[in-house]
This record gives C-alpha cells, sequence and structure tokens, in this order.
C-alpha cells in the first residue's frame, strides 16, 4: 500500500488511534518538518493539542542522508559507534555535525515557535509521530528525551517503517502503532505517492492552526 501524501497517512493513523478519543492529558507531536503534517492530521481527529518536538539526525560523511547518529531539541544525543567506526568517521567531524544540527534545531525552534513556551509534559499522554522512520536514529533521540520528562505515557504513531527499527523502538516506549512493517524497505519516500519537501511555511502554519483552534477552545 502507498500513501497518497502526509495527509492521508496521519488521517489512517488518526483512525488507529480511535481509542483515545476523550482522554485527558492528550498532546500529539510531530518531528518536523514532515512529522508535522501527520501529527497535524491526528491531533485534529482526536482533538488533542498539537505541537512539535524536535530531533534531527547527523548525517554522515559525504552522505547527509545516512544517520550516524541524532540530536534532540533538549539535548539528547544518540550515537550509532558501530557505523561511526566502520565509516572511519573521526570525533571532530561528530563534534561539528553536532554543533551544526543544535543551530538547526535553535533556528527552527525560534521560527515554529517564536516566543511560545515549550508545552508542558507532566501528566501527559503524548503521541509522538513522524512521515515515517527508517534507521530510527531521529526518532530514538526524541523518545530517549521524552521518557526523561515525568509525561504519563508515550505512543510512537508511525504510518511506515522497517520490522526492526519499529520493533526496537516500540520496546522504548509505552505502545506503538504503525500501520505498515514492510521487510523489503528503501526509504520511507518510496511508500508515498507524495513525498515533497514540507516547507517551514506550512510547519508554521499547520502549529499556528492548531493553537489558534485550541486557544479558541479555551476561550469558550
Amino acid at each position: 500500500m502507498h500513501f497518497r501524501d502526509r495527509y492521508e497517512a496521519g488521517q489512517l493513523l488518526a483512525q488507529r488511534l480511535e481509542f483515545l478519543q476523550g482522554r485527558e492529558g492528550l498532546l500529539v507531536l510531530g518531528i518536523p518538518r514532515g512529522g508535522v503534517v501527520v501529527a497535524a492530521e491526528v491531533a485534529r481527529a482526536l482533538g488533542a493539542p498539537l505541537d512539535v518536538f524536535i530531533a534531527r539526525k547527523l548525517g554522515a560523511p559525504h552522505n547527509p542522508e545516512l544517520a550516524v547518529g541524532a540530536v534532540a531539541s533538549s539535548g539528547e544525543i544518540v550515537l550509532h559507534q558501530d557505523l561511526i567506526a566502520a565509516l572511519g568517521v573521526p570525533q571532530s567531524y561528530v563534534d561539528a555535525e553536532i554543533e551544526r544540527q543544535r543551530a538547526e534545531i535553535g533556528r527552527r525552534l525560534k521560527a515554529y515557535r517564536g516566543d511560545r513556551p515549550a508545552p508542558d509534559f507532566k501528566d501527559k499522554i503524548v503521541i509522538l509521530t513522524d512521515d515515517g522512520v527508517a534507521t530510527g536514529a531521529t526518532m530514538r533521540a526524541a523518545i530517549q528525551a521524552l521518557t526523561s520528562t515525568d509525561l504519563r505515557e508515550l505512543i510512537v504513531a508511525l504510518p511506515v517503517g522497517p520490522p526492526d527499527t519499529v520493533q526496537e523502538l516500540a520496546d522504548m516506549v509505552d505502545q506503538m502503532i504503525c500501520l505498515q512493517t514492510p521487510t523489503i524497505f528503501w526509504a520511507v519516500g518510496a511508500f508515498y505517492m507524495e513525498f515533497g519537501q514540507t516547507s517551514d511555511a506550512e510547519v508554521i502554519q499547520l502549529l499556528h492552526a492548531g493553537w489558534t483552534g485550541l486557544d479558541h477552545g479555551l476561550d469558550d
């Protein structure tokens, strides 16, 4: 099965998460950029608050799509030491890549959130989503950062991911929902008919629409 686009993937994921409808303390987090599109559909269907949790993969030298690790906005760092050793990646490169991605996280937080405070995770049922996973490095960094907070429950919800990665992530959280776990897996984008890059502007629009609806609801 191929998803038409991230919006459809989010809608299908929301159907699998209907059992959470009406639960108190729900919070849907998307990993930018594409994950926010998926998360927005889930949040809308569940009537839950939407926000972002930023984690960035650390790209390998000459192959930025290959993750040798990841860093989260909270500072959590995950490194694939076996891969780093196999590729002969020098520590100086890893350190520089960490700082580069931290700077990008800071830029995105400012662009996406502005002066809006970060969400409070205390006693929340957090649904963490992305448009899919491959190595899982980025999601793993986000999970490790979130599990160090005082949230009540962490649910990872994904449209697609390879079975071994999905199982590894499932072992780290309270619940895993993944619509597809194909054994032959090349890349997340291979399972979408439309997988263009999501822009910062689209992320900001989705977040502000979610926040405006939530703020109006609080006023009523």
